[in-house]
């Protein structure tokens, strides 16, 4: 991995709530999600990974659900994953760290056998998703007030 950071599996408390730091700053504040709808059951089975500075300030998360919990947002698909609220703070945007996000993720997909990660992008990041290989379909929908696109790439 390249730049001035560390990714991490979000196993202890202070990481996941670094993550949810993360995305309160992105999501919350930046774009004005509301909070009740920003946090989920799904966090509590969700594999969540951390990208942090070499201080340990956290710069960016992302999770990915696997199995039942995945099943609304892939189709019910055993074998796709769900990659979800994908979260770069300011100050980390434009060192890679979105996208060695999506392919740690990618890797703790692979590990539980899964042949495909789905993910709903925000329209702006479709381009940043395609470079990464993902592939949109089916039409535009609103997404905590947010136009999205679902998108999916085979591992």
């Amino acid at each position: 991995m390249s730049g001035p950071y560390t990714l991490r599996g979000a196993e202890d408390p202070a990481d996941r709530e670094a993550c949810f730091a993360v995305r309160k700053e992105v999501f919350v504040v930046e774009q004005g999600v509301d909070e009740d709808i920003e946090y989920d059951a799904y966090d509590a089975v969700a594999v969540h990974v951390l990208a942090v500075r070499a201080d340990g300030v956290p710069l960016g998360t992302g999770r990915l659900l696997h199995g039942p919990a995945a099943a609304a947002k892939t189709g019910g698909d055993p074998a796709v994953g769900s990659l979800g609220r994908l979260a770069v703070t300011q100050e980390a945007r434009g060192l890679g760290v979105g996208a060695a996000l999506v392919r740690a993720i990618e890797d703790a997909a692979r590990a539980r056998g899964l042949a495909a990660v789905d993910l709903h992008a925000q329209t702006h990041a479709l381009g940043f998703y395609e470079r990464l290989g993902y592939e949109a379909y089916g039409p535009e929908f609103p997404d905590a007030g947010i136009p999205h696109r679902a998108m999916r790439r085979a591992l």
